[in-house]
């Protein structure tokens, strides 16, 4: 099935489908208030403003960011008043995530140095023979 991205509501099934997503989580967004679906009796239907959600809940997640800073990230979304506040909250949670990917990384590269060189002194004293 071709999935129109500009219909006005998606299923959950289609949702799931265009975004590569289960419906538990879907209902789990829905539960920690970042997607807001219309309810008909029991189906959900998603709106254009859900699927920009889902989106930006999807890279954030990506990124790293916290469900908490993802939602107050897009609770400032003004529809009237522009995304100018939203896309400053998201620029400073970039700046910080950055900051903590990075050191991550220099305490990964630090550690991979370090097992490579207790290897190679473990191979070098003959403890061991070299993995192929």
């Amino acid at each position: 099935m071709i999935l129109d991205p500009d219909a006005e509501l998606m299923t959950i099934r289609q949702m799931c489908d265009a975004f590569e997503v289960t419906p538990r989580a879907l209902r789990f967004y829905e539960a920690k208030d970042l997607l807001h679906p219309i309810r008909v009796g029991t189906r959900r239907l998603y709106a254009r403003v859900d699927r920009a959600r889902l989106r930006l809940i999807l890279r954030g997640k990506r990124f790293g960011f916290s469900l908490e800073s993802i939602r107050e990230t897009l609770d400032l979304y003004d529809r009237e008043g522009g995304n100018t506040a939203q896309r400053q909250k998201a620029h400073e949670l970039a700046i910080r995530r950055l900051a903590e990917m990075e050191a991550q990384r220099a305490e990964l590269d630090l550690a991979i140095a370090e097992m490579k060189a207790a290897l190679d002194e473990a191979e070098a004293q003959g403890l061991v023979t070299k993995a192929a």
